[in-house]
């Protein structure tokens, strides 16, 4: 704490007073308040923070942190039909057994003539992720999905020398938000409408909108609505005749049963493996990919580390490590392509061990299950009065949107309600799709069984039954 030399903190190092002073004697400093001498005095917080006293004890502490964490409300105490990014899938056990080995939970990032066991593990994942893309390329992860959508991006537009970015109205708000902070300072964009009838991307708003300036036509396949794009070709082919990339972010779940991307004409792929034997949790766990194929001019432009094999010394024998690691500010900071981080790495190794586990069947046993149990959620929900599950005609993968005009309740009021059943109802879209009304995007999994799907329509049932007589 700035300033405080009379206590030592047991979890913070160099908090002995004589050690404060050595340090601050050896970089010039009288007060600790000195290094914050640059942050401006109106963005200074200047009142007392809601803390409690430092807790000295490890076994007070402990007990104080898992009082906080008692409070909440897991996926596994309730039904959850929460998803708009961060989904419930189920974890194999192997797979936190794998990554909580310590050769790959404590080893942050080693180079090629240290830690040949982990890039070994992070080249399967890539090669395992290639099989599933059909694609040649993959990266090393990125923070998340949202920072491999504006890294792709980034690269269209390094690639075709062009600034205009072609994004659907329906992009994931998070994701948008993150695009247009990421790409402020190179790009102009553009949102493209959507049929108010499939909810899939307008394709006669695309050619008003495209042009010769255009570096990348983007869309989510499925869409943050849960919608399937059918028409994946033809915004190819149109970002093609006028000399842009088709860039697609994807669902890695939906790829036992669906084409990817690389089928219908994509040129760089990329999403979020959170599906991918990833834990959910406060702020996470995701971890992003993107992929391309194996031609020089996108190569060159990912800003992530690429990660190869080749022959040693030794014959038969074969070593792992970075390949042309200059693109990136591991390489130079300066001359990099962009600044990334390595905090996801050990999803990479994750999502390997859940890959490698399930297989094609697996995937494709997985994807039937989504699809059979969303559309049976989206049938059941749509037989309650007062409440629309056809707001799109589209086929759906995983998410779809409820309509609860008819029912005279905001989903603020609906999901609060839900709460009494032990239920977190879907993702409320009044705000950022207020043409929708009063909609809600709701989530089902693998691990939403056919009792949960049934509770949530008895409870609906109770909510605005109670409502009718009521009023």
């Amino acid at each position: 704490m700035p300033g405080n030399t009379t206590k030592v903190y047991p979890y913070m190092p160099n908090t002995v007073p004589e050690i404060k002073e050595e340090m601050m004697k050896e970089i010039g400093i009288r007060s600790t308040e000195e290094l914050f001498a640059d942050i401006p005095d109106d963005i200074r917080f200047k009142g007392k923070m809601n803390l409690p006293a430092p807790i000295l004890s490890e076994s007070d502490l402990k007990r104080h942190v898992e009082g906080l964490l008692a409070k909440n409300i897991s996926c596994e105490d309730a039904v959850s039909f929460l998803g708009a990014g961060c989904y419930h899938h189920y974890v194999p056990a192997v797979c936190d057994e794998i990554a909580n080995r310590s050769e790959f939970l404590t080893a942050y990032c080693g180079d090629t003539y240290s830690d040949h066991g982990k890039m070994q593990a992070i080249f399967e994942y890539c090669s395992m992720m290639a099989e599933l893309l059909d694609l040649d390329v993959v990266s090393y992860t990125t923070f998340d999905g949202g920072q491999a959508v504006s890294s792709s991006l980034r690269m269209a537009i390094r690639i075709t020398g062009r600034n205009h970015l072609l994004l659907p109205r329906t992009i994931n708000p998070e994701i948008l938000s993150q695009v247009r902070d990421y790409c402020k300072k190179v790009a102009d964009i553009e949102l493209v409408a959507y049929d108010q009838k499939t909810g899939q991307l307008d394709l006669c708003d695309l050619e008003r909108k495209i042009s010769d300036k255009t570096a990348a036509v983007f869309i989510e396949n499925p869409s943050y609505l849960g919608v399937l794009e059918e028409h994946g070709q033809e915004i190819a082919d149109l970002a093609h005749r006028h000399g842009a990339l088709f860039v697609v972010s994807v669902d890695p779940s939906s790829l036992g049963i669906l084409e990817p991307p690389a089928h219908y004409g994509a040129d760089i792929v990329c999403g979020d493996i959170q599906p991918l034997g990833i834990h959910m949790n406060y702020g996470g766990g995701c971890a992003g990919f993107i992929a391309t194929r194996d031609e020089k001019r996108f190569i060159e432009e990912y800003p992530t580390y690429l990660y190869g094999i080749t022959t040693t010394k030794r014959e038969n024998e074969y070593g792992w490590g970075r390949a042309l690691n200059w693109r990136t500010s591991h390489g130079s900071r300066e001359k990099a392509k962009e600044y990334f981080g390595t905090s996801a790495g050990l999803y990479a190794i994750t999502a390997a061990v859940y890959m490698a586990l399930m297989g094609p069947q697996g995937m494709r046993d997985l994807g039937c299950t989504i699809v059979q149990r969303a559309h049976y959620a989206k049938k059941l929900l749509g037989q309650i009065r007062g409440v629309r599950t056809d707001v799109f005609s589209s086929a759906v993968f995983k998410e779809f949107v409820v309509n609860f005009d008819g029912t005279g309740l905001t989903v603020r009021d609906i999901n609060k309600k839900l709460l009494d059943y032990n239920i977190f109802g879907g993702k409320d879209l009044s705000q950022d799709f207020p043409e929708l009304g009063q909609s809600a995007l709701y989530c089902v999994t693998e691990l939403t069984t056919l009792e949960n799907i049934k509770k949530l329509q008895d409870a609906l049932n109770s909510i605005l039954g109670s409502r009718r007589c009521a009023s």
